[in-house]
């Protein structure tokens, strides 16, 4: 498969502002409906909707009750959106500090809000929950975080009664958990990731029986240990069904040994079901950046990812995941091979403004203007370098070089994280350094692809990703020699 970020032909009308922690549901096979979510601090309660019959986005006029003059529910982000036939169901979330409990259905046939007032064994206000239309005409509400502590609960709505109901679960369950995902698999809820109780993220599959004839077959959790190439612990990512697969995408976990800091995901997994075993997905260029709190839709062959945050910015992109054989992936099917012009000395500056690398060559196919290419670190930290060689080799010779010994000699698990940071910005000096090189010799070469050449800080290195990054930049060290 391959990753095509969505151009303009693509849709008509406007998109949805960016934004994370929002929801995208598929409401039959007519429209995708993008609700809520956060950006800079603002939470929001616009509904963005897009006809797939006719690739149109647009806001339709929405009536019913609501707060401050508006129809609707008031802003929130990081709550559960559920559809069922023409009904767009919405629980929970947060605004603000406040954590939200109310629930809502949108008729998407008229467009029109309406509150709805349960009775039974009502949930409590939560946000980060996930839920899942059972199929029977109801509702499941599973985890999520009241504000002091994480949940483990499971609640069953009957939406034609209106009837709440806490599901009684028989033997063992998960760990209290929030910013996981909840999807339903025939007759079972399948749950994955999260972050748990004391704030470790999880990398768990439970699957829950009991949903649909509780007389006959009783609710019960199963840990599920699947073999194959499981994701990593993360919370805020998507589980987004595909027919015979369920696809995990981004989200983001904490770099286990190498920091306490969170770090970002982009991968895709997927859960075999015929197998019934994880497989890494196989893409054949470059994902998307890394970021959770997204979504990611299903849309006939293709999934269309949206939004979310890495920690730093919020993304309002639109993506494509499409099938080799799809026709919009010849947009970025080309090899990432081109000609060194001869530059010379006059424009030395402008060189180091925008070095050609294969992905300033994506960047430019996309429409987007040359990345910059990364300043030698030892230029603004070099008491960092200093104080990094003296701990690694005390007697040995200049900083750079010390440094450089070393990791040509050491392996994946012997870089600390303070030395990651370094060891990125020297790997994309040296790229840049034979870039530049080619370019003033006025030779023609095909231009290396080097994976970790646009990444702009060490967290959005993958664990998965220091091995690989070490072995390239060995490469490096060697053809300098």
């Amino acid at each position: 498969m391959k990753w095509v970020r969505s151009a303009e032909g693509d849709f008509k009308g406007a998109a949805p502002s960016p934004r994370s922690g929002h929801t995208t549901t598929r409401i039959r096979k007519t429209h995708v409906v993008v609700f809520g979510g956060l950006v800079d601090k603002k939470f929001l309660q616009d509904l963005t909707v897009l006809d797939t019959e006719n690739n149109v986005w647009f806001q339709p006029e929405c009536s019913g009750s609501g707060s401050d003059g508006v129809a609707g529910p008031c802003p929130r982000a990081f709550h559960v959106a559920i559809a069922m036939d023409c009904n767009l169901f919405v629980f929970g979330g947060r605004c603000g500090r406040k954590r939200l409990g109310d629930f809502w259905v949108l008729d998407t046939d008229t467009w029109q809000w309406s509150e709805l007032t349960g009775f039974g064994e009502l949930p409590c206000a939560r946000d980060f929950a996930a839920g899942a239309s059972v199929g029977n005409g109801k509702i499941v509400i599973y985890g999520g975080w009241d504000g002091s502590k994480w949940l483990s609960d499971v609640f069953v709505l009957d939406t034609m009664s209106l009837e709440w109901r806490q599901l009684p679960v028989v033997g063992p369950s998960p760990p209290p958990r929030c910013g996981h995902t909840a999807t339903m698999v025939e007759k079972r809820l399948l749950v994955f990731g999260g972050r748990g109780g004391g704030g470790p993220v999880l990398g768990d599959l439970w699957a829950l029986k009991g949903l649909f004839d509780e007389e006959r077959e009783p609710a019960a959790w199963t840990l599920l240990k699947l073999p194959g190439s499981a994701p990593a612990p993360r919370c805020g990512h998507t589980t987004t069904s595909g027919g015979p697969q369920l696809l995990v995408f981004g989200g983001h976990g904490t770099a286990g040994w190498l920091t306490r800091y969170d770090i970002y995901h982009n991968d895709c997994i997927v859960l075999d079901r015929a197998s019934v075993q994880w497989k890494r997905l196989s893409v054949t260029n470059e994902p998307p950046p890394a970021r959770a709190y997204h979504s990611l839709t299903q849309i006939g062959s293709r999934f269309l990812l949206f939004g979310g945050f890495d920690g730093k910015s919020t993304f309002g992109d639109t993506w494509w995941l499409v099938l080799e054989d799809d026709p919009i992936s010849n947009r970025v099917s080309s090899p990432l091979v081109a000609t060194l012009p001869d530059v010379g000395s006059d424009n030395n500056a402008r060189d180091e403004e925008q070095l050609v690398s294969p992905f300033n060559i994506l960047r430019s196919r996309i429409g987007l203007p040359p990345a910059k290419p990364a300043v030698h670190e030892s230029i603004k930290t070099e008491g960092a370098l200093n104080d990094l060689a003296q701990a690694i080799d005390p007697h040995g010779r200049s900083t750079l070089e010390s440094l450089r010994e070393h990791w040509r000699n050491c392996d994946a698990r012997s870089i600390r994280f303070k030395e990651l940071d370094i060891l990125l910005r020297d790997y994309q000096w040296l790229i840049a350094t034979e870039e530049k090189e080619g370019k003033r010799s006025g030779g023609v070469e095909k231009i290396k692809v080097h994976r970790f050449y646009h990444l702009q800080t060490s967290n959005q290195v993958r664990i998965d990703d220091i091995g690989p990054l070490l072995m390239e930049y060995k490469q490096l060290l060697d053809t300098r020699v």
